[in-house]
């Protein structure tokens, strides 16, 4: 360690010859173009994906479940399901928002414990409902037979009602379900969380996000299984008293860590697999690493990294924004706190401008056939054109293919072919997400004078209610 550079400098450095996974993975099986997966298998094109997850197809955040294509935020031992956001236990159901135990069911939103349901909402306990009114099992069977289901332009025209029917539903202030003394959005079995969203099984939690089976952790997102963790990144798992660090995991009293694992004690490294006492991979005796630890906290608090904008980063600090390998159009933050190039690069953060991609279609968007009756494997040889043609905000790949086990699975569960890439379809179908952010509001229904936080902005148009109205409401 050299007392004449600063730390950051120093780790910049090491940065730049200490070779890394290309992907972040552990224990899965046949899942070479994802990230983030973890004791799962069969995952394609998906990112954080967990707990003996299997066949899991351009998806986000999916945590023991099985069979699912183009979903969100989806768990506890779901299966069989398309389009489904914030869900939780479904089965063989598409387009669902927000429902919970629900099975063979299509375009519904916040229904709960219900069955071959259709374009209803705030439904408990239900079977057989079409827009909210009961049918018999009969009726239901010719009424869903009319929708047409395997048809892409009667899918359009469902999708535009499931739009208004969005408008129409009642939702409660935050979508939490057994927590305790929290404040967030998307929480289930968390205590004592303040502004957490999209995590579960948690408790003593600040400013987190998607996270599971943790415990006192602050400022941390993508981890799990792990306790007393400041200012992590991705990929924790097993992880005790861990800070300023990122894709580590089995790791213990841990600072500045990247990409380490089965590793204790350890101080600004990269890389490294069960070590202890180590200082940028160097490895010392218990005393000499104690002593120079001190002495490197001390030297950042004197010589602090400044970056080119003049941040000023002491210890205490998550690495420099200039040490990511990643441009800022590219990641996450981009997503849920967009920016020009402009902004971006005037905060000192990087940017990259998507290749130029000249594929050679062999049937663009307009081209591919409505129903899915009329394709068979052949069309697994064509390179399909994206409806977009590159013409969105969404990373647009411009076209696409078709893999053999997402047929069998159009085919399988009647669901016309997409006419848009990934990408597109994956910013698409995050529209409906609430941001990372609070808002004082005021409950919706009259007369009502409650009051809450929630992750719905005023200019958003659903009807938000109170937990007491809610539940007056909807039960």
């Amino acid at each position: 360690y050299d007392m004449n550079k600063s730390f950051f400098e120093q780790f910049a450095e090491l940065m730049k010859v200490v070779p890394r996974l290309a992907l972040f993975q552990r224990n899965s099986i046949n899942s070479d173009y994802s990230n983030m997966v973890v004791e799962s298998k069969n995952v394609y094109l998906s990112v954080s994906v967990t707990q003996k997850s299997e066949n899991v197809f351009y998806s986000k955040s999916i945590d023991g479940s099985k069979d699912i294509v183009d979903c969100l935020n989806v768990k506890n031992g779901s299966d069989s399901l398309y389009e489904n956001t914030e869900a939780q236990g479904n089965y063989n159901s598409q387009y669902l928002l927000l429902c919970r135990n629900t099975i063979d069911s299509y375009y519904c939103v916040d229904c709960v414990n219900c069955s071959n349901c259709v374009l209803s909402y705030n439904l408990r306990n239900k079977q057989y409902h079409i827009r909210n009114r009961q049918y018999t099992k009969e009726k239901y069977l010719e009424e869903l037979e009319k929708l047409n289901l395997k048809s892409r332009v009667a899918r359009e025209k469902l999708f535009t009602e499931f739009q208004e029917i969005k408008k129409k539903a009642i939702y409660r202030f935050g979508n939490i379900t057994k927590c305790l003394d929290i404040t967030g959005n998307n929480l289930l079995n968390v205590k004592n969380g303040k502004d957490c969203f999209e995590i579960y099984e948690a408790e003593n939690c600040k400013f987190c996000f998607r996270i599971l089976y943790m415990k006192d952790a602050m400022d941390s997102d993508y981890g799990g299984w792990s306790e007393l963790e400041y200012e992590y990144i991705t990929g924790a798992i097993n992880n005790y008293n861990v800070k300023f660090s990122c894709n580590a995991w089995s790791i213990r009293n841990t600072d500045y860590a990247d990409f380490c694992n089965d590793c204790n004690s350890i101080f600004g490294c990269i890389g490294l697999k069960k070590k202890e006492y180590a200082i940028l991979n160097k490895v010392y005796s218990k005393e000499e690493f104690t002593k120079l630890r001190k002495e490197i906290i001390n030297q950042m608090e004197n010589m602090p990294y400044v970056d080119k904008v003049g941040s000023i980063y002491k210890y205490g600090e998550f690495f420099p924004i200039e040490l990511s390998s990643f441009p800022y159009n590219e990641t996450l933050a981009q997503e849920f706190f967009p920016l020009t190039r402009e902004e971006a690069e005037r905060n000192g953060y990087s940017w990259r401008e998507p290749a130029v991609k000249n594929f050679n279609i062999t049937i663009p968007a307009e081209k591919i056939p409505d129903s899915i009756d009329e394709v068979n494997e052949e069309i697994l040889k064509e390179i399909l054109g994206c409806g977009h043609k590159g013409k969105c905000d969404h990373q647009c790949n411009t076209a696409f293919r078709l893999t053999d086990y997402e047929l069998k699975f159009y085919k399988k569960h009647n669901i016309p072919l997409p006419i848009l890439c990934p990408n597109c379809r994956y910013y698409e179908r995050a529209k409906v997400l609430t941001p990372l952010k609070l808002w004082h509001r005021k409950c919706m229904k009259d007369e009502c004078l409650n009051e809450f936080e929630t992750a719905y902005s005023p200019d958003r148009p659903e009807i938000i209610y109170c937990e007491k109205c809610y539940q007056q409401e909807v039960y």
